[in-house]
């Protein structure tokens, strides 16, 4: 069976919390303000989202398995609220820089979901705690020296000089996420691509966005 799995086409995965539309549009603007120092890249509107559990490389043939796991867990509001400064990460020398958006509820789901995947051996949890946050720019790299070339190694991050400044008032009002999404990602030179390939529903009754 595993050595079925390692040679069955493989897909890039991960789940997460969508944002209410009003929200993401919210931080598109935000972002066009904010985001002011050239080393900056803007995380595009359909990336704007709270990973759960990345699943890293899964065999093709198991989605829709993992696409049960994320709609069999049960649904129920997830409120959440944005930090006003956002976050650079590792403070020292940041590669990007999040929206901190703590949530009790956003934690119990996750915890709930990553025991389930991790029961049928699709992901393998962090050592470190859930973060509960939106990524909303990158730091593009440096250029890379001849050996880093070889080594197919990260240049390091540029210098930022002009963090990106504090979100607006109408973006720190309490939202719910409107629904968990299993994603596969597409590696591309000008940045990843998400697609959707299974959601469920957190506010049946349309509220929340």
């Amino acid at each position: 069976m595993a050595k079925e799995r390692l040679k069955s086409p493989r897909a890039r995965l991960f789940v997460a919390l969508d944002l209410p539309d009003p929200v993401r549009a919210g931080l598109v603007s935000w972002q066009h303000e904010a985001l002011r120092d050239p080393a900056l890249r803007m995380i595009a509107p359909e990336a704007l989202h709270v990973t759960l559990c990345f699943l890293a490389y899964q065999p093709e043939g198991e989605i829709e398995r993992i696409a049960q796991i994320a709609r069999g867990i049960e649904p129920h509001p997830v409120t959440m609220r944005f930090e006003e400064e956002p976050i650079a990460a590792p403070r020292g020398r940041p590669r990007l820089f999040a929206v901190d958006a703590p949530s009790d509820e956003a934690g119990a789901l996750q915890a709930q979901l990553s025991d389930r995947l991790e029961a049928e051996r699709f992901y393998k949890p962090e050592k470190r705690p859930f973060w509960s946050h939106v990524t909303v720019a990158r730091v593009k790299p440096e250029g890379r020296t001849s050996s880093e070339r070889r080594g197919r190694r990260r240049g390091r991050p540029m210098f930022v000089e002009r963090p990106p400044t504090a979100l607006p008032d109408e973006l720190l009002e309490t939202f719910d996420a409107p629904r968990v999404t299993l994603y596969r990602s597409h590696l591309r030179p000008t940045g990843a691509e998400y697609v959707p390939l299974a959601a469920l529903d957190l506010n049946p009754s349309g509220s929340g966005g």
